[in-house]
Parts: structure tokens; sequence; C-alpha cells
């Protein structure tokens, strides 16, 4: 759930995950951001990558498949207009549940026929992170605990503020969301702050981002152009911002206080 990599990973870095993707339904320019985004969660124990590959349209995948390690399982189509990928997929995702060997679940495609999956693998307490281009329907999204759009995966170069040289094709919507007068992002923002602030209306940054993963599962500052939601934060001009050192501990840590909060009176 990264909203802040670094306080939104605070994920057991030996994790164990099973990669699913859908070839039908991804991109192969995605493969690189796409593990490297995964290495944060944890370790890609199984990477399996499912598709009828007796067709031409797979084939920029297949270049792809030996660099990275990836097992591509065979699904032909029985009936035309019927997606027989997506069941084979879903099979392998239980039996792999089933052996008990797995702590999430990394599904990468942006179709809905997933939606009722993420539910059962969570249901069993493992965690599943999708990944998926921003046209992917809500229910599915909504049913990860953390969704991640494709778009932002593909090979950007990046400075530490704003996203620089993107290419047309590889941005969002073919451009960065804008940051301010976004009401979405700033009632997002203030209402995760005012969840986790003290009397004084001050709340730790990485809680804030907790409370935003929770509520929002595709929320993700470098679709605004930001690497860390501190930059996000800043850049909307809403909040103030001070790092502390709570107690005795030698590391500052971040708070954020949304500019017309107003002190309770005793």
């Amino acid at each position: 759930m990264i909203t802040d990599r670094e306080s939104f990973s605070e994920i057991e870095p030996q994790k164990k995950l099973a990669v699913l993707i859908d070839a039908e339904n991804a991109q192969p320019e995605i493969i690189e951001g796409l593990l490297a985004e995964i290495a944060l969660y944890g370790i890609a124990s199984v990477k399996r990558i499912y598709g009828n590959w007796t067709t031409p349209n797979l084939q920029p995948w297949k270049e792809e498949l030996l660099n990275y390690s990836i097992q591509p399982i065979q699904q032909f189509n029985y009936t035309k207009g019927k997606n027989a990928t997506d069941s084979s997929l879903i099979i392998d995702a239980m039996d792999l549940l089933y052996s008990n060997k797995f702590d999430g679940f990394c599904i990468v495609s942006s179709d809905s026929d997933f939606t009722r999956l993420a539910q059962r693998i969570r249901e069993s307490g493992l965690s599943v992170y999708g990944f998926g281009e921003q046209k992917t329907p809500t229910p599915f999204v909504h049913a990860c605990d953390k969704f991640v759009y494709t778009e932002i995966l593909r090979k950007t170069k990046i400075t530490d503020d704003r996203f620089s040289e993107i290419q047309k094709e590889d941005t969002i919507d073919n451009a960065l969301k804008p940051v301010k007068g976004d009401p979405t992002l700033l009632n997002l923002l203030r209402s995760a702050a005012e969840a986790c602030s003290d009397d004084e209306g001050w709340a730790n940054l990485a809680n804030v981002g907790g409370n935003i993963a929770n509520q929002s599962p595709d929320f993700d500052p470098r679709i605004y152009g930001y690497k860390k939601l501190k930059d996000l934060v800043i850049a909307t001009g809403s909040f103030e911002i001070e790092e502390k050192r709570p107690g005795n501990s030698p590391a500052k840590v971040v708070y954020i206080r949304f500019k017309q909060f107003k002190t309770r009176r005793k």
C-alpha cells in the first residue's frame, strides 16, 4: 500500500508472494517496474503468466519471460467469446491458496472477473495486491488491499519531486493529475489526518498514510507526480508540516496539520 514508500511499505521483506499475470490484460512494457514494485512487499516466490501462447498478440510477452524467469501457462480458447485464461488463473490461485505456502497474491490484470478471487483470498487472511490499467473496474480495485495503476510502472525518468520527461503514452490520462484545487484529494488527506490527529490537530504522517490506504486502495502519490506522500501533502498548500522527535526517540517523525484546524477549547 504505497502512499509513501517509506511509510507504506512497513511489510515484512521476506513475505512470500504468488504473482499471477493475465497476459491478455497486461502489457509487457510494465514488467520491470512491476517486479520492482512487488519487491517492496516481499519475494515473488511464484511468477506465472497466463494466455494462449499460440496467438500472435502475445508475442511481445515471450521476449520478457526468460529474462524475468516467469513461467508461461498455456490456455487454449475453447470457445469464441469465452475467456478460458481467467478460469485457468483462478483455479491455479485457489490451488496455491490451499497450499498454505504464501502470505499474499499479486494479481496483474484490468479484468473485473478477478474481483471475487481477490475477495476470497482476503477472506483467508492473505494480502492481495492488484495491478492494472486505470480503466480497471472499481469493484476489482476495491477488492484488493492495494491497487497500483500500471501506467506509473512504465519506464520513466524520475526526479526527487515531480516526474520528469514522461512520455505522453506513459502518463495516466495523458497527464499527471492536478494537486491544488482537487477536492477529492484534499478531502481524503484531511479526513485521514483528522482521524489520526491529537487534540492540537497534529497527525503522524505514517499513520495518515495507513489510514488513506484503508480508505482508498488505489491511492498513490505518483499519480500526481510525487514519489512521497510528504511531497504531495506539501504541494497541496493546505497543511502545516513539522518534524518532531516523539519521546526520547533519536529519529525525527513528520507530522502534518490542516491549516484551517482550530484547536479545541478545553
